[in-house]
């Protein structure tokens, strides 16, 4: 899912950014159309998905079971995505940050093809198909949790089951206030990362070097910076921010950039020398810093 939303982000961002609606021409105009297309498919509401992705691997995470369509979903009109942001397989295939990411791109390709291109009946399927996403995000994704109440699970399957952790990757539950899904202080959101923050969610470390994310994507003990980011990109108090800073500037091992994940007893422990998302992220974040808390 969030490879498609990225597409629409990045386009409106970029008219939102210059003003420049030349970009929403004709290829661009039908590849809109094969995303809307794809996200209904993979709403499986006839039970099928035309969809595969099978491979040989030793590593369980990096493929779908069931011949590559992943375990069983009750339609309810939720998106299936077979992949977390990370590339590993999700394990309930209605991925709850990803389908919130879509309503919100959803909502802008209507506002787009309103104002900019001129094609009200797809406009309206957009929107039609918003509505109904959210709709069942409210009646599946959001469940009370017996420490922190009502908060979003992380993946869910339409049959009353529910994983409730996050992954450091975006989207994420925790850069739903990066991303605009959420403010800051939206009292679901504040719940939800009261449990990101947690001992109760399974994938938040601590360590000699950090406390952070981490992603099973690269095992139980290695936090990534991209998390540590994302906490600071979404938090409302200095004292967070400051400890999140404090976690990036004595973790990137003398490299002076971003990895991937390092583990949190050793920050000389890490993976991937250069990785750009987090280091364009971590640029964003001290270029948001600078205008909006410079004394930090």
């Amino acid at each position: 899912i969030d490879s498609l939303c990225y597409v629409v982000r990045l386009a409106n961002a970029y008219h939102e950014q210059t003003g420049d609606a030349s970009v929403f021409d004709q290829p661009w105009q039908e590849a809109m159309k094969l995303v809307v297309q794809t996200f209904r498919t993979e709403q499986r509401k006839d039970g099928t998905t035309p969809f595969r992705f099978v491979r040989r691997t030793t590593a369980m995470l990096d493929a779908p079971p069931f011949e590559g369509t992943g375990y069983p979903v009750k339609p309810v009109g939720l998106i299936c995505s077979a992949f977390r942001p990370s590339d590993d397989s999700t394990l309930y295939p209605f991925l709850v940050p990803s389908n919130l990411f879509a309503v919100q791109s959803l909502r802008q390709l209507a506002t787009i093809f309103t104002e900019h291109v001129g094609d009200a009946t797809f406009a309206a399927e957009c929107t039609a198909l918003a509505d109904e996403v959210e709709a069942a995000l409210k009646r599946h994704a959001i469940i009370s949790h017996g420490k922190f109440g009502e908060i979003y699970a992380y993946e869910v399957d339409g049959f009353g089951n529910a994983y409730f952790s996050d992954d450091a990757n975006v989207p994420s539950l925790m850069s739903l206030a990066y991303l605009g899904v959420h403010k800051p202080d939206d009292a679901l959101y504040q719940r939800t990362r009261k449990f990101l923050t947690s001992d109760a969610n399974p994938y938040f470390l601590r360590g000699k070097a950090a406390s952070g994310q981490a992603s099973p994507h690269t095992g139980k003990v290695r936090i990534w910076p991209m998390g540590i980011i994302l906490r600071a990109m979404t938090s409302t108090s200095d004292a967070e921010i400051a400890e999140c800073l404090g976690y990036l500037k004595g973790t990137h091992a003398g490299t002076g950039f971003m990895h991937e994940a390092f583990n949190k007893d050793d920050p000389a422990d890490y993976t991937r020398d250069w990785f750009a998302w987090a280091n364009t992220l971590f640029g964003e974040l001290i270029v948001k810093l600078h205008a909006e808390r410079p004394q930090l």
